[in-house]
């Protein structure tokens, strides 16, 4: 995008005619903030879910002018937030031309700045910053140094300008004093190592810097931003106490709070091919059990709880689903497609990579916990379309709705592969009487075309329930009688039983 600075002043003295003031970077904030609010203009956008929680405690703590650490499991739009807070800097700002930490012309803190306008005076250049080069993030690694944050002196500079070590115009200066008059985020805070911390205790309390043995003070202006996973998360490190003392707001982050709005999460940030949005149709239903998915993971116990489970997981398996389908319709030459319950099983591999499993969950298997934690969605989701099978089962004066169907299993199987076309697939499902009989019953007002995709249900609901046996086939699924069919993920494993 191409930023205009027509009409602004080009020196200091056009600068001082125009009657600017400037602002330090917080009250800047401030004062746009203020503005948005009483317009009723979001601070945020494309993050959901946050309306009522974590956004107003963001807007006090801007209101405030306090620097903030978001403290949260992954994948809950930490750096998000943090990034868009650009567009409560103004748009543009004046520095010193040439000066390496955005000097401002009216209160310049650098030896090059006020040198500069100690040569110059009214005639001194200034440029015009956008408020888009004003944000610096860094990610903190175990391998960041005080030099990078802060700066140290540069022997080739010394060298070049012929001056001494004890000059402080040869310092390099580090990401921190390069965001003066910005806001500078570090990502991942505890994996910075603890005498990195202790080197931003002055910058957090005081806003100077100090480098080496340099007789230095520079008054930075910088609002920090920071982002964490719980401490617990990992044993990579900790945020230090001293260091927390000196973050005046802590705001903590949330999953979505329910699957309506994970899925309108999931719909958003899913990244769908042009050709692959017209064709292909993702019913409701089937979007819900994604969610879903992610919710079962995040309470089960082969899945480490303080690791948490990213949204990125949901995303990663819409994605896998659009593909799964649109597989199918390129193999069969169809023009459109919609996805189907057996399709679930390709989004196993967008779960297997983004759960980190406890021991009980590596001696169970990545894809073993994937397979149940979809078989536990799916369980959890069925009972809201159809009578709950174990209760049908006790109801001794009344017939179990699902009898037909489980008592043709006794002497069938029913294969559903993956690769069918619609005409096959559909056929496949008349072969079991009762079948559609029941989907009617209890869903009336069911669309036509959603019929087979809740006929297929029934048969995944019933396997969940252990009414019916379910077996992974390489091509596709298999339902049989219980009693005749052993589960297993053999072929989905490679050929290895578990």
């Amino acid at each position: 995008m191409k930023h205009t600075t027509e009409n602004k002043a080009l020196t200091l003295g056009e600068l001082k005619k125009s009657g600017y003031q400037s602002l330090p970077v917080k009250d800047e904030i401030r004062k746009n903030l203020v503005a948005r609010l009483k317009s009723g203009t979001p601070v945020f956008e494309g993050v959901l879910g946050y309306e009522q929680t974590v956004f107003p405690e963001v807007e006090r703590a801007l209101l405030s002018r306090h620097n903030i650490n978001f403290l949260g499991l992954r994948g809950q739009a930490k750096t998000r937030m943090a990034r868009q807070l650009i567009h409560l800097l103004d748009e543009y700002i004046p520095v010193v031309e040439g000066s390496a930490i955005n000097d401002d012309p009216l209160h310049p803190i650098s030896r090059y700045a006020t040198d500069l306008i100690s040569q110059k005076g009214d005639a001194t250049p200034i440029s015009w910053l956008h408020r888009s080069d004003r944000y610096t993030e860094k990610l903190a690694t175990p391998d960041v140094t005080v030099a990078d944050l802060i700066g140290d002196a540069d022997p080739i500079k010394a060298a070049n300008l012929k001056l001494d070590y004890s000059d402080e115009r040869v310092i390099h200066f580090g990401l921190i004093p390069r965001a003066h008059r910005g806001i500078f985020v570090i990502n991942e805070l505890p994996d910075l190592q603890p005498r990195i911390q202790v080197a931003l205790f002055n910058i957090l309390q005081e806003g100077d810097i100090q480098i080496r043995g340099f007789k230095l003070r520079l008054p930075l202006d910088v609002m920090f931003v920071f982002t964490a996973n719980p401490e617990d998360y990992t044993n990579r490190g900790s945020i230090i106490t001293p260091l927390k003392d000196r973050i005046q707001s802590q705001i903590l982050t949330h999953y979505p709070k329910n699957t309506e709005i994970s899925a309108t999460i999931t719909r958003q940030e899913a990244k769908i091919a042009t050709d692959q949005t017209g064709a292909i149709e993702i019913p409701e239903i089937v979007g819900t059990l994604i969610e879903q998915i992610a919710v079962e993971a995040r309470s089960s116990e082969f899945i480490d709880q303080k690791s948490g489970v990213s949204a990125r997981l949901t995303i990663s398996a819409y994605e896998n689903l659009v593909s799964t389908v649109e597989r199918r319709m390129l193999i069969n030459g169809e023009s459109t497609g919609r996805a189907r319950m057996g399709d679930l099983l390709g989004i196993l591999p967008a779960i297997t990579g983004k759960v980190e499993l406890v021991y009980e969950g590596e001696q169970e298997g990545a894809k073993n916990v994937a397979f149940g934690l979809l078989g536990k969605a799916l369980r959890n989701k069925f009972a809201q379309f159809f009578p709950d099978p174990e209760l049908a089962k006790k109801r001794k004066n009344e017939p179990n709705p699902y009898q037909e169907i489980i008592a043709w299993f006794g002497k069938n199987e029913l294969e559903l592969l993956a690769d069918s076309d619609v005409k096959t697939h559909h056929a496949k499902l008349m072969e079991v009487p009762g079948l559609k009989k029941l989907v009617e019953k209890y869903n009336p007002r069911l669309d036509a075309k959603d019929a087979d995709l809740m006929m297929e249900f029934v048969l995944h609901g019933l396997a969940e329930y252990s009414m019916l046996g379910k077996n992974v086939l390489e091509d596709g699924l298999a339902f049989s009688d219980l009693f005749n069919s052993v589960f297993s993920l053999d072929n989905y494993e490679d050929g290895e039983n578990k």
